[in-house]
């Protein structure tokens, strides 16, 4: 359930994203923006109370929205997408795949709310 939250809040990241550029143009959709960055952020909250580490709930939300958003910004709006770029969006996909490998294989740590 937590995995499905969380691409919730990619896809409201992303659209709350790109109806910012959009609104360049069209400022109604201001409106679309607002409720979209609240949506993505509810819902990674739900991810976060669900008992997802937030190393790996950040690690791929905003890894995913960087990639998504450079993905669709190129084909919807036309923005430049160079190899460079893909590159980029690889290794931060890397990156996120060790996080959150890495977080899987060690004891969670006591917080000092535990140990109160």
């Amino acid at each position: 359930m937590p995995w499905i939250l969380l691409l919730g809040a990619i896809a409201s990241e992303v659209a709350a994203t790109l109806s910012l550029k959009g609104s360049e143009s069209l400022p109604a959709l201001y409106v679309i923006v607002v409720v979209e960055y609240a949506t993505a952020f509810l819902l990674l909250a739900a991810v976060l109370k669900r008992g997802m580490g937030i190393g790996v709930a950040y690690g791929v939300w905003s890894a995913t929205g960087v990639a998504l958003t450079a993905v669709l910004a190129s084909l919807i709006f036309d923005e430049a997408f160079s190899p460079v770029m893909a590159v980029g969006i690889v290794c931060i996909m890397i990156g996120v795949v060790l996080v959150e490998s890495g977080s899987s294989s060690h004891a969670p740590v006591a917080t000092l709310i535990d140990e109160a």
